[in-house]
């Protein structure tokens, strides 16, 4: 009893039941009701059938004497019947008997023995007619079961018989779809059941698979969070492993180098001076400033780096990143320009992490710029955003390398070594960074024609301070 398609079974079951034998029920009261009600409308054999007696009685006899026991043997008949059609008494009333005034003469109860008829019972009153004169008056009540002649009876019989079956019928039909509706029901939150016991045993595969246009709304809706979900998970599991596998190849180099160096001077391979301590103190940055920006990577994707949100010039952004990066570029023989246009709106950002942000990309354009090379900065609204930009002469990225460009530890420069390169995850960290302050970061670059890398921030309203 615990399946649900089990209990929506018995649910529909119960409705249909209850409700179709509530409605056979009321149509078999109510065709009783109605059915006696139209026998005793005036001319209907089953009512004149009395008066006819009685107006017999009155033509033997001449007068209402003794009608007393005459009616009782009328009456008796009916007393049996109701045994099968139920009480044929309303409220306690019994047929009354009048003579032409009036005046009650008989009263099968016993309860009215004198007295005159009401309006309302004179109005409803049978007349007994002997030879075209009126000579007395039969009151019968509206509930009283008549005396049925073998038509009759055979009729509700046969209604009965009908409602019954079609309570039946429809019941069972009730029955039926309701255990059809309800497997309908149940079969997929049981694939939805299944499935997330496959993921939760790490099967990452798992999907629920819907016949399209067979499943309801609501259901499908769920289904498609859950494999949303689970591509999600899938993704992530994928990303973990990749990245697992990542840092132990990146760490691997210079811990090789670490321990080859210090394995030769301990043999007296080479001698302990100090470009050779340099050397391995390099290494050791190197592997700290990977660890670092681990770290940093690790709080931005889980939402915990905090973020001093407010209104920045992107002019005053860009000038201070040219003053930073001016003399390198000059050192390197390399043009450096800014390009600002007027009247550019403040961005709402962390001041720090923007320029974290552009300081990055510009880096990676020194790196990558040969000497005679330019490299210029700017910025220019974009709809709601302004789009801040940095382009170079240099090789370039092909379009796959492009598309894997902000991947954690990709290169593309193969051969390219994390001393000359970079941890690998500066533009992976700039990309999130963007995309916390609520902007975008894209590359644009053709192989030997340069690299233009942007990235946008949403238009503050607010004033600049500071």
């Amino acid at each position: 009893m615990n399946r649900l398609w089990v209990r929506l079974t018995v649910a529909f079951m119960l409705i249909t039941l209850l409700t179709v034998g509530t409605v056979a029920w009321l149509a078999d009261r109510r065709a009783d009701a109605e059915f006696r009600s139209y026998l005793l409308q005036p001319g209907s054999p089953a009512r004149n059938k009395i008066v006819d007696q009685l107006a017999d009685y009155y033509a033997a006899q001449q007068s209402w004497d003794g009608v007393g026991d005459f009616a009782e043997t009328l009456i008796t008949p009916m007393r049996r019947r109701q045994r099968i059609f139920g009480s044929f008494m309303a409220g306690g009333a019994l047929p009354l008997l009048a003579n032409s005034q009036g005046t009650i003469i008989f009263d099968s109860a016993g309860k009215r023995t004198e007295g005159a008829l009401s309006a309302a019972e004179r109005q409803s009153a049978q007349p007994i007619v002997v030879n075209g004169e009126t000579v007395g008056y039969l009151v019968l009540p509206a509930g009283m079961q008549m005396m049925l002649g073998q038509a009759e009876v055979t009729f509700l019989t046969q209604l009965r018989r009908w409602l019954t079956l079609a309570t039946v019928g429809v019941g069972l039909l009730g029955v039926l779809l309701g255990l059809a509706v309800s497997r309908t029901l149940a079969s997929p939150l049981a694939a939805l059941a299944s499935a997330a016991n496959g993921l939760a045993k790490r099967d990452w595969s798992q999907r629920v698979r819907l016949e399209s246009g067979s499943s309801i709304s609501e259901i499908a809706e769920v289904a498609n969070a859950f494999n949303q979900m689970a591509e999600s998970l899938e993704q992530a599991e994928i990303q973990r492993r990749n990245l697992v596998a990542d840092v132990a190849h990146e760490l691997r180099t210079p811990i090789t180098v670490l321990q080859g160096n210090l394995r030769a001077m301990l043999d007296g391979v080479y001698p302990l001076e100090m470009n050779e301590v340099a050397t391995l103190y390099d290494e050791t940055r190197l592997l700290s400033r990977m660890v670092d920006d681990l770290r940093e990577l690790a709080l931005v994707e889980a939402g915990q780096l905090s973020m001093a949100m407010q209104a920045v010039d992107p002019a005053a952004l860009l000038k201070t990143a040219a003053s930073k990066f001016a003399p390198a570029a000059e050192a390197q023989q390399i043009t450096f320009a800014i390009n600002l246009t007027d009247a550019l709106p403040a961005v709402k950002a962390d001041p720090d992490r923007a320029m974290q942000v552009l300081q990055n990309l510009v880096t990676n354009a020194l790196r990558h710029t040969p000497a005679g090379g330019t490299i210029s900065v700017s910025a220019q609204p974009q709809g709601e955003q302004v789009c801040i930009s940095v382009r170079d002469s240099g090789e370039g990225i092909s379009a796959e390398d492009a598309n894997h460009i902000f991947e954690r530890f990709y290169r593309a420069d193969k051969s390219r070594a994390r001393r000359s390169g970079g941890s690998g995850l500066g533009l992976t960290i700039a990309r999130t960074l963007v995309e916390t302050m609520g902007g975008q970061i894209g590359v644009e670059s053709n192989p030997e024609q340069g690299s233009r890398f942007w990235f946008t921030l949403p238009r503050s309203d607010d004033k600049v301070t500071g």
